[in-house]
C-alpha cells in the first residue's frame, strides 16, 4: 500500500533535508515563502504549515521582520526528544549498528507496558541497535513496533537510519508524545560488552512508549544510555 504523502509534508521533508545536508547552516535564512512557494509550486498556506512544522521540531526559528532562520544542531544528545537522537546530533556524528534484525513476533507485554488485546493480536515487529556517537556506543535500545498496517517494514534498511525518518517518510507516522520511564541501573553482563564498560557502571535504562498521529497506534522502546561523555537533553 503506498500512502499518498500531503503537500506540505513534501515540502517539509525537502527543506529538512537540506537544513540536516547544511545546504543552509546554522543561522542561515529560508527563502522566503513566496520563493518556496515558487520552487514548490504550492500556495503560501501549504509553506506556512510546512514551516510550522520545522518550528515545532526545532530546526528553524520564526523572527518578525526576518523570516525563517536555520536553528544549531544541540550539544547534548536528544533521546528525551520528540525528535528523536538523529535530529538531534546530526548523521554526521551517531551510526547504528543493527543486533537483531527486524522480524515479525508475537508478544504479551512491552517492557513495563500493558498491551491492547488488538496489539497482542498482531504481533509486534521486533528490532535491537547498537548506537554510537563518534564511534563511541551510547546507546543499546530494543524496539517493538505493533505490526498494524505497516506493510513490508521489515524489509526496510535500518542500518544508519533515523526510525522516526523511517515511519515518517514511508507510513506517514509522526511521533506526538508519549510515555518515559526513567530508571539508574547497573550494567548487566551484555551492556558491558556493548558499552565497554565495567560491571559498576551505572547506566540509564529508559522504557518508552510513543504515541503517533495515527489513533491509537504507538510503538515501545528499551533504551539503555551510557551517559558517562554525554547528557541527555530535550523535552517531551
Amino acid at each position: 500500500m503506498t500512502v499518498r504523502k500531503p503537500q506540505h509534508s513534501i515540502v517539509y521533508e525537502s527543506l529538512r533535508k537540506h537544513i540536516s545536508e547544511k545546504v543552509y547552516r546554522e543561522g542561515d535564512l529560508l527563502p522566503s515563502e513566496n520563493e518556496l512557494c515558487a520552487t514548490h509550486g504550492v500556495t503560501r498556506p501549504t509553506i506556512r504549515k510546512a514551516l510550522d512544522k520545522l518550528v515545532n521540531d526545532g530546526f528553524i526559528v520564526k523572527r518578525k521582520g526576518k523570516g525563517s532562520i536555520v536553528k544549531g544542531t544541540p550539544k547534548g544528545v536528544g533521546i528525551l526528544s520528540l525528535g528523536g537522537t538523529t535530529a538531534a546530533l546530526g548523521t554526521e556524528n551517531l551510526s547504528t549498528r543493527i543486533i537483531v534484525k527486524p522480524d515479525v513476533r508475537r508478544w504479551k507485554k512491552a517492557f513495563s507496558f500493558e498491551l491492547s488485546d488488538r496489539e497482542k493480536e498482531f504481533g509486534c515487529i521486533y528490532l535491537e541497535r547498537l548506537r554510537l556517537i563518534n564511534d563511541d556506543p551510547v546507546f543499546y535500545d530494543i524496539t517493538m513496533i505493533p505490526n498494524i498496517n505497516l506493510p513490508r517494514l521489515s524489509a526496510l534498511s535500518f542500518e544508519n537510519k533515523s526510525l522516526f525518518d523511517l515511519l515518517r517518510k514511508h507510513y506517514q507516522l509522526e511521533v506526538t508524545g508519549g510515555e518515559q520511564k526513567i530508571m539508574a541501573i547497573l550494567a548487566t553482563k551484555k551492556i558491558q560488552d556493548y558499552f565497554k564498560v565495567s560491571k559498576d557502571q551505572p547506566i540509564i535504562q529508559l522504557d518508552r512508549k510513543m504515541d503517533t498521529n495515527r489513533p491509537d497506534f504507538s510503538f515501545y522502546s528499551q533504551v539503555y544510555c551510557n551517559a558517562d561523555k554525554y547528557a541527555l537533553i530535550g523535552t517531551f
